[in-house]
């Protein structure tokens, strides 16, 4: 195997790390970036397995706070009500992703354009949803119904388009329906774990007899500098956005598919 994709894997493990929990699009800056480095994984698998690398920083970062909820789960109704609620939030993305897996890898996944021009478009909706005066009832995930964590979940579904963003359509639903900025970005988290662990478990059984020795190597590459740069932007985050918004990701949005927009019109 060649240098070259090693040093592109563990680069675009990083980009995914970094990208995977802000409202970005880790999967279309990874396409993206895929594109331009002339990057091909088999079956597109590369994009989605990697994430496994940011789902174990989530967890590692919140080990102690999970533990928690799993002693109380028994008993606590507060932490019943909250795992009911990842779980309806869960389910619209699962059942979509099941029912179109093969169009969205097979399609969507092949559109550079279609990546671009979905960049730009959320990220002006992100910085008019940053700038509405939106006054939450919310503050603390745990105290949110199971009614609101099905509606984000139904946001969530928006995020099959790569470009969208899966926690940016979450937390773009969350604040329009009351949550603050800080507790929107957390539920995001958690709504990650169920979410990310099941695209990689799908996704792996369906490539199961086509990933070879080399992709198994390549995607341990990005999987290792996923994890370590997504416990950065973990521990950042919820203190960034508290403070400012959301507004920079917009922007780097709209800077983003603008760039992809110019390198497809000059070398396509």
């Amino acid at each position: 195997m060649a240098d070259q994709t090693i040093v592109a894997a563990a680069l675009l493990g990083v980009l995914e790390g970094l990208t995977e929990f802000i409202p970005v699009s880790s999967t279309g800056h990874l396409l993206l970036a895929g594109h331009f480095l002339g990057f091909e994984s088999t079956g597109k698998t590369f994009e989605v397995l990697i994430q496994l690398g940011a789902i174990l920083a989530i967890v590692s970062v919140y080990a102690a706070r999970l533990w928690q909820m799993a002693v109380r789960l028994p008993s606590d109704r507060r932490t019943q009500r909250f795992v009911l609620g990842i779980v309806l939030a869960f389910l619209p993305a699962a059942v979509v992703g099941v029912l179109a897996h093969g169009f969205i890898k097979g399609v969507l996944f092949e559109s550079p354009l279609t990546i671009c021009i979905v960049l730009i478009i959320g990220g002006f909706i992100l910085l008019w949803i940053d700038r509405l005066p939106l006054k939450p009832r919310y503050e603390d995930v745990m105290d949110y119904p199971p009614s609101l964590c099905l509606k984000i979940g139904l946001f969530q579904v928006l995020a099959m388009i790569p470009g969208t963003s899966r926690s940016g359509a979450t937390i773009a639903g969350a604040l329009l329906m009351g949550t603050d900025k800080r507790s929107a970005a957390e539920f995001s988290f958690f709504l990650a774990m169920p979410t990310m662990a099941g695209a990689f478990a799908y996704d792996l059984f369906q490539n199961r007899n086509v990933l070879t020795a080399d992709d198994a190597l390549i995607i341990g590459v990005g999987f290792v500098t996923a994890f370590f740069a997504a416990v950065i932007v973990v521990r950042l985050l919820l203190d960034y956005v508290s403070r400012y918004g959301f507004s920079l990701f917009a922007w780097w949005r709209i800077v983003v598919g603008s760039a992809g927009l110019l390198g497809l019109w000059l070398v396509g």
